[in-house]
């Protein structure tokens, strides 16, 4: 060790004061998870001694603080000026002999380990980086590709350099860092030849609801700047950590991503190591990473968090030359795990159509309106008025010092790792990521309407619209002995659903995901080369171009689907419908013409279980199957219960069952529970029969008051008489709660009427109803009116606090 480099392996998390955060873990992880064959390229670190001696050799520290002293802190309208002389400033000095001298001696020491001249990377770590409360991410510059003495010590220089970024420096004005006190070391690290392969980020958490039982990993083929720089689309997968940990297929979801341009090193030119190229069309269409590397990569990254005791935030990259994988830098995730977890949620709800004009990755749960700037540089930054919303091709740091300016941006391009992302969420702002084509799309100064309202999906509209904020306090509430369950449909809002108070989820409805993330009809996919139109073959052949075999593409993306949402409320139940479109509805999707029939009234026709056995749709329901055994067996989900919905008579829920047998699903098998919807008279008549195939009810009081009634739910001349609270109705609930109980089986109820009216809420808890599953909206509501209901009977052993729970509504016109 000397005072001027340290090589990684002689580094541990004490040496932050002398190598900075980043380049002490590169040091901590190749020493202490070696062991766990965790791969790190070696290399080696100058230290804050060295830029110390620079400083003060060359007359730097006063000529600095001069220039500083001139800075508008108010605007920061002379920012650009100032940066630029500093910088100019430190690119004119010279590294002392005795630093300059250490450095190539270190250089020369990593080419004699790996036997050649060695192409390094050379990244900025600043002393005071990677605190809890300071990420530095993306504040500094990485220099890659480099190779012999000379471009090293160059590159160093300007890894100097670059602590006096614009973003930099008012970076560390808004934290309150002192400029001279903060040391830069520059980390030399071996190259991964990832222009090669591919390469990216992942977090030990969801980066948007903070959701800290998966990895989130992203990649892009080529060197990862593109990744962490945000200038293209990457893929994205989520890995479930307690499955994983089980040895369980823990790849809850795969999205890929159109990864547009691949870094790679350019020919022949020292002063341009870099370059980016278009990527071929079938590598934009193929993922970066096969399953099991992205299973490896996930293991690394647990062990890692485990090693800090904190999420963490990480680099990999893949040698194309050898197919290995390493990890190349890792530091604390400075947004979620500063934060804790609010019980307060806000709600926004568009409550009027508009025309859209762009989508994307969403950054932020929110929606706003307001004038659209675009901007194709941070030199038109004077253009920018406060509260405007920033559109631009893509917003890397040096963006930062003008970002808290903008109400919200919207980019072209760039993930939800990305450097841009990463910091709309540190600085509160609101982001839509890889929006295509925004600065096509939308005009200068056209008042918008941004969305991302769930999370997740980025949506862009024409015009200001209004819009619903509610907020939930779920602070006060008390705990109800009857079951508060969740009705959940979207994956994109499973795990920022899942911080609800809530016992898992009584209705996940299969419909729904078949509708909006398949919309192919299973049976044009199982019948592909008998479809009739050509123009329904060319979009199924459109959607399902990633998979071989069409059928995988069903299976594949319901099983995905519920996998997210069962991994956000693990181990909780999430009980699963089976589909429940009418035939009308099936018709609707991609190649469903062909094979559904016309009926008079689909309400009451082919629909439900009557289809799951029947040659029509026989081999449909297989895929439906095949995808709930992939998620329980193979994915290790067993939370995951099923259910039957129209279920019209004894013999069917037995011909029904058998059919899952068949598909490898087998009721009590690796605990298997199958329930069946309670909304069909028959279902409560013969209630003891069917208690006695199936594990429990979930009373659709939707159906179940329709038939009761004898009303059209559809029919607006009757809808009057539509009332789940009628006594015929609520004859038919008790008797099958009645039933349920003295047979032993569970029995719950997924609808509305509960948290809209408290009558019926209380009427369920009076005849001991196992659980209510309410809509994420009604669900404070309905927890309210359990409480009150409980109360009365004198159940509830673990009371609300004194302030009473609050429902704040506003409401945004345009």
């Amino acid at each position: 060790m000397s005072t001027y480099t340290i090589p990684f392996k002689e580094l541990t998390m004490q040496h932050v004061a002398d190598v900075g955060g980043k380049n002490a873990s590169l040091g901590e992880m190749l020493r202490s998870l070696a062991a766990d064959n965790i791969s790190v390229p070696d290399g080696f670190a100058t230290t804050a001694r060295a830029y110390q001696e620079f400083l003060e050799s060359n007359n730097l520290t006063e000529k600095i603080e001069e220039r500083l002293s001139k800075l508008d802190t108010a605007n920061f309208t002379n920012l650009q000026e100032i940066g630029a002389e500093i910088r100019q400033l430190v690119l004119q000095a010279k590294l002392t002999d005795s630093v300059e001298q250490a450095i190539r001696t270190a250089y020369k020491d990593m080419c004699q380990q790996y036997g050649s001249e060695v192409q390094v990377a050379v990244r900025s770590s600043a002393t005071a980086e990677d605190l809890p409360d300071a990420s530095f991410a993306g504040q500094h510059e990485s220099y890659l590709n480099i190779s012999g003495e000379e471009q090293v010590l160059k590159a160093c220089l300007r890894c100097y350099a670059s602590l006096f970024t614009d973003r930099a420096i008012k970076y560390r004005h808004d934290h309150g860092f002192d400029h001279l006190k903060v040391y830069l070391s520059a980390g030399v690290q071996k190259m991964v030849r990832s222009d090669l392969a591919s390469a990216g980020v992942c977090f030990t958490l969801d980066p948007e609801s903070g959701f800290d039982k998966v990895v989130f990993i992203t990649g892009s083929w080529g060197l990862g700047e593109n990744v962490v720089q945000g200038t293209v689309n990457p893929d994205e997968f989520y890995v479930f950590k307690p499955t994983l940990k089980q040895g369980k297929k823990a790849i809850v979801s795969k999205k890929i991503g159109s990864k547009e341009i691949t870094m790679v090193y350019s020919e022949n030119n020292p002063d341009q190591p870099t370059v980016n190229i278009e990527t071929p069309a079938a590598k934009q269409e193929a993922y970066v990473l096969s399953d099991s590397e992205i299973t490896q990569i996930a293991e690394w990254a647990v062990r890692i968090e485990e090693h800090y005791g904190r999420p963490m935030d990480i680099e990999w990259a893949k040698d194309g030359e050898t197919g290995a994988l390493f990890i190349v830098q890792a530091r604390p995730e400075t947004i979620h795990s500063q934060q804790e977890r609010q019980l307060t949620r806000k709600t926004f709800t568009l409550e009027e159509a508009g025309k859209q004009l762009a989508s994307g990755k969403a950054i932020g749960h929110r929606i706003i309106s307001g004038t659209a700037r675009l901007l194709s540089s941070p030199q038109e930054s004077h253009l920018l008025q406060p509260g405007e919303i920033l559109v631009t091709d893509i917003t890397n740091p040096d963006w930062d010092p003008i970002l808290k300016k903008v109400s919200a941006v919207i980019t072209n391009k760039g993930g939800r790792t990305s450097h841009a992302a990463i910091v709309a969420r540190e600085m509160g702002a609101l982001a839509v990521v890889g929006a295509g084509n925004a600065t096509e799309v939308i005009q200068n100064g056209q008042e918008i309407t941004v969305s991302c309202a769930d999370g997740q999906n980025g949506l862009v509209y024409d015009g200001k619209l209004n819009w619903k904020e509610e907020e939930l306090d779920f602070g006060t509430l008390g705990t109800p002995e009857t079951k508060a369950m969740l009705i959940v449909g979207d994956p994109d809002q499973a795990f920022e659903l899942s911080y609800y108070p809530n016992e898992g989820v009584g209705l996940m409805r299969l419909e729904f995901i078949i509708n909006n993330s398949i919309q192919i009809h299973p049976m044009a996919l199982v019948k592909f080369h008998e479809l009739k139109d050509d123009a329904v073959k060319e979009q199924i052949e459109t959607l399902t171009h990633h998979h071989e075999n069409k059928e995988d593409y069903f299976v594949e993306k319901l099983a995905q689907s519920v996998a997210t949402i069962a991994a956000a409320f693990y181990p909780k139940d999430v009980i699963v419908r089976m589909s429940d479109f009418k035939t009308n509805e099936y018709a609707n999707l991609i190649g469903g013409q062909q094979f559904e029939p016309k009926e008079e009234n689909p309400m009451l026709g082919f629909r439900g279980a009557s289809r799951y056995y029947n040659p029509r749709y026989r081999e449909g329901f297989g895929l439906e199957c095949k995808a709930m055994k992939m998620v329980r067996d193979e994915m290790g989900l067993t939370n995951v219960k099923l259910m039957i919905p129209f279920c019209r008579t004894i013999a069917e829920g037995k011909k029904v069952l058998k059919q899952m047998e068949e598909s490898g699903l087998v009721r009590g098998k690796n605990g298997l529970e199958v329930y069946v919807m309670a909304e069909i008279p028959s279902n409560v008549l013969l209630a003891k029969e069917f208690a006695a195939i199936f594990d429990g009810f979930s009373i659709g009081s939707n159906d179940l008051t329709q038939l009761t009634l004898g009303i059209d739910r559809d029919s607006s001349t009757i809808s009057e008489l539509f009332d789940e609270q009628n006594e015929a109705v609520k004859t038919m609930i008790r008797n099958v709660i009645q039933v349920a109980h003295e047979t032993g089986v569970k029995v719950g109820l997924c609808g509305q009427a509960p948290s809209d009216f408290p009558e019926f809420a209380k009427f369920l808890v009076e005849q001991g109803i196992d659980s209510i599953s309410f809509n994420p909206d009604a669900l404070l509501q309905g927890v309210e009116n359990i409480l009150a209901a409980e109360k009365e009977q004198g159940k509830n052993n673990k009371p609300a606090k004194t302030t009473s729970p609050k429902k704040e509504k506003v409401t945004h016109e345009a």
